[in-house]
């Protein structure tokens, strides 16, 4: 197969062609750009391997470009990078790898291109494209990752036992590129990660995460939590989901698999939104079931308070997967601890006080907390679901009348603590946040608007109900300085 053509149309090709005649080495176009030129899929990153020193040819490269390029180098990994208008081509000298049992970090030795195919984790990663004069354009393919391509499979090139020893984050790749492009794992590779599982534990928790949030991204995400689950990488990576998984049933009752139905909730939400954050609080928001499950011999089984747990649960599994301990963190952490509210509020007859409590609790993340309830209303019979989708328009039509109406969502009550304590000569302590709170108690259930005149005749009435007296009367509330 000669790929020339398509390389001819973008001229990087025949300046990094170009450059590598001048410096007297072969270059090639390897890995990820050439699988996704065969898949059709948009690729800006080109991978060089050359049979030579990859930092001097990306040196010659910039010098030929015409523009001002900066090459950054990677001295002790052998590779340099090269940003070239909206492409970014990472240069390396082909090499050859050995590993010791105790790291992932290889022994690295120059290599032709032949040793460099082999050490590449998959078939359909290890094509290479010729950019010689001789064969330029020419696909090399010594694995069949063409036809692996074709048959939507995910292979190691080489004996996949060693390939996951050597190198076990190599495990969530294949199950990510599995995920990404819906292809299947061939079967010994896939058996082959079920008895290399153990080895991922060798590989820091922030490369894992990383691809584990690639596979969370990835169209149907669902598909590569089952490879994980199924390949028993997943009960090692993150044990709170795994938790979830299985039936009980006591006197006939049993309740839903909570894994199961988290991974149809994650694929709901999936299909509305591609953040990250927000798929992460459909993973977490029922992760607290398996600690709150209780069984009533009225009712069956109960989860009362799972999602209070989950959400001080959420902080201890974004330390532990090093995710952002931020305002992510935070904003995953408010969707899973108000996951229920909206369902809940699914009635004829719901105040506009529980409405109000709502709008002002989720903020400007209501739209994203609607998205996951809407997610998690799930059932193998349409006709229920139908029903609940329904009854939830409604509510979602009342919250948006309601935001339009008192403009909740960026609520902050007029009385601050500032006018409480001039006004009755307090200083800071629990009886100022006592009477703050009775304010915006009484603001979210309507009991006085939301406007100085009116909030603070209601603070003196509070504060003469408890014995405080003004020792100065406020017309207006302060003027924030800027």
């Amino acid at each position: 197969m000669n790929l020339a053509q398509p390389l001819q149309e973008n001229p990087l090709f025949e300046l990094v062609a170009r450059s590598a005649a001048q410096q007297n080495v072969e270059a090639y176009v390897v890995g990820g750009f050439v699988r996704d030129l065969l898949m059709k899929r948009s690729c800006k990153d080109i991978d060089v391997v050359c049979v030579g020193s990859g930092i001097d040819l990306a040196q010659k490269v910039a010098s030929n470009s015409g523009q001002q390029a900066e090459v950054s180098v990677f001295r002790n990994f052998g590779t340099a990078m090269l940003r070239l208008g909206e492409w970014e081509l990472e240069f390396v000298g082909a090499r050859r790898e050995s590993y010791q049992r105790d790291s992932r970090k290889p022994i690295v030795e120059d290599g032709t291109l032949e040793d460099d195919q082999n050490r590449r984790d998959f078939t359909i990663n290890a094509l290479a494209i010729s950019l010689q004069t001789r064969n330029f354009g020419e696909l090399i393919d010594p694995f069949n990752g063409v036809k692996d391509m074709e048959r939507k499979i995910i292979r190691t090139p080489l004996d996949p036992e060693i390939t996951f020893s050597d190198d076990p984050l190599r495990m969530m790749r294949a199950v990510r590129f599995a995920s990404q492009l819906n292809f299947d794992i061939e079967a010994d590779t896939f058996d082959a990660i079920r008895r290399m599982k153990d080895r991922i534990e060798i590989v820091s928790r922030e490369r894992i995460t990383d691809e584990l949030n690639k596979i969370i991204l990835s169209p149907t995400p669902s598909y590569g939590f089952k490879l994980l689950y199924h390949a028993g990488l997943l009960q090692i990576i993150l044990p709170e989901l795994v938790a979830l998984q299985g039936v009980e049933t006591l006197e006939g009752k049993g309740h839903k698999d909570n894994f199961y139905h988290t991974l149809q909730v994650l694929d709901n939400l999936s299909r509305n939104t591609n953040d990250l954050w927000t798929r992460w609080a459909a993973i977490l928001h029922d992760i607290a079931k398996p600690a709150t499950k209780r069984f009533d011999k009225r009712v069956g089984w109960t989860f009362h308070g799972h999602e209070d747990l989950g959400g001080r649960m959420v902080p201890g599994i974004f330390r532990k997967m090093k995710l952002p301990m931020n305002e992510k963190m935070k904003f995953v952490q408010k969707l899973v601890r108000l996951h229920l509210r909206p369902i809940a509020l699914v009635k004829e007859q719901v105040t506009d006080s529980a409405l109000r409590r709502l709008l002002f609790e989720s903020g400007e993340d209501l739209e994203a907390l609607l998205m996951l309830c809407r997610a998690d209303i799930t059932s193998r019979n349409y006709e229920k679901v139908k029903k609940h989708l329904s009854n939830f328009d409604r509510v979602e039509r009342k919250l948006h009348e309601l935001e339009e109406r008192d403009k909740m969502r960026n609520f902050q009550p007029v009385i601050t603590g500032e006018v409480i304590m001039e006004t009755f000569g307090l200083p800071p302590g629990r009886e100022v946040g006592a009477l703050k709170t009775e304010i915006r108690e009484a603001i979210l259930d309507g009991k006085v608007r939301n406007e100085f005149p009116e909030a603070y005749a209601y603070l003196l009435r509070q504060g003469e109900g408890i014995g405080l007296k003004p020792v100065k009367i406020l017309t207006q509330a302060p003027v924030k300085a800027e």
